[in-house]
């Protein structure tokens, strides 16, 4: 028996826990992948709106979108997604990027979106305080 397969087998609990941390540290990146959206970091957004003139849509508050949003971003509020979907009808051959705060909240529009058939969805991973971190810019007009 080689010493690596001994090892794991008498250190058992430590390969379950490392296969735990594992999956909750992926989760955030496949789990929407499985629920049929995506996740974009900062970088890969502004790939997609410069290579595939994708959407950002922003679903934070009137307030929180007044003080800051990325350039060209469609505001609807969380609570408003379902009442405006007619407005995102036009954008469903698109790529559409849904923006919080801190992208927590936007998977679930997400799940929103692609549970309607817009194919092309992705999480802004870590939203607007990813994209500010990033040294991205935004703009209040």
């Amino acid at each position: 028996m080689s010493q690596f397969t001994e090892f794991a087998i008498n250190n058992w609990h430590l390969f379950a826990g490392l296969i735990v941390i594992s999956g909750l540290l992926l989760w955030p990146l496949v789990g929407g992948r499985l629920k049929g959206y995506g996740s974009a970091d900062p970088q890969q957004t502004v790939g997609l709106i410069n290579n595939d003139n994708a959407l950002v849509l922003d679903i934070r508050s009137d307030k929180d979108y007044s003080q800051n949003h990325i350039l060209n971003a469609l505001h609807v509020p969380r609570d408003q997604i379902k009442d405006q979907m007619d407005k995102l009808e036009a954008h469903r051959d698109k790529s559409v990027i849904v923006c919080c705060n801190s992208g927590s909240q936007s998977m679930q529009v997400c799940a929103t979106l692609s549970k309607a058939g817009f194919d092309s969805v992705y999480n802004l991973h870590g939203g607007i305080l990813a994209w500010q971190n990033a040294g991205l810019p935004t703009t209040k007009r």
